[in-house]
């Protein structure tokens, strides 16, 4: 029997979840971070490396077998399928290791676990998750977000912006919204509303 909570915290791209991750994280709850998981397999010479290759051309890897994540970034954001193709390849591989993290923090006494996870639906982890977070914000802010945050142009976080799920799903599919767009005192103050019992 399952002793913790498992809250899933997700949300479209350049919304600032790792803002609200951030401000989690302040308070007495365990945050695994799913893009630090991708590091590590990806860091590693692992099976999903291998798979990766396979799919998106062997020439993604070094002559050492590491990956090269903006060449792979710039196949799997290519399309919507090839964005699907990745998930699909790299998303079992988080999950597991996820799962491993949780039992961890739980034998560390952790009641409340959340997952960071941008990708959480696409990943189907959103079926053992006890409640949904979901982080939203306008598309302009999050277009320069993006760019911002990863140095590419408004172009490209378009592509990316277009390769995910609109605002509509995360609203439907969610438990409770964070909306983000900029008001930092007002952000938290959402965070203190949902995260206040845990």
């Amino acid at each position: 029997m399952k002793k913790y909570k498992i809250i899933g915290l997700t949300g479209q791209s350049g919304a600032g979840k790792s803002t609200v991750a951030g401000f989690i994280e302040s308070s007495r709850v365990c945050v695994i971070n799913a893009d630090l998981l991708v590091k590590q397999i990806y860091n590693r010479k692992s099976a999903c490396v291998k798979s990766l290759a396979a799919a998106f051309g062997s020439d993604i890897l070094d002559s050492d077998g590491m990956l090269n994540r903006p060449l792979l970034a710039k196949r799997a954001f290519l399309s919507k399928e090839n964005t699907q193709l990745l998930n699909s390849l790299v998303h079992p591989f988080v999950v597991a290791e996820f799962l491993k993290e949780c039992k961890k923090a739980a034998a560390s006494g952790a009641e409340t676990v959340v997952f960071d996870a941008p990708q959480l639906f696409e990943c189907n982890a959103d079926v053992f998750c006890d409640e949904i977070v979901s982080v939203i914000a306008d598309a302009k802010t999050r277009t320069e977000r993006i760019c911002k945050r990863d140095g590419i142009t408004p172009e490209q976080a378009q592509m990316r912006i277009n390769a995910q799920l609109d605002e509509q799903f995360f609203r439907e599919n969610s438990d409770y919204i964070i909306d983000n767009n900029g008001d930092i005192a007002d952000v938290k103050m959402q965070v203190k509303e949902i995260f206040s019992d845990d």
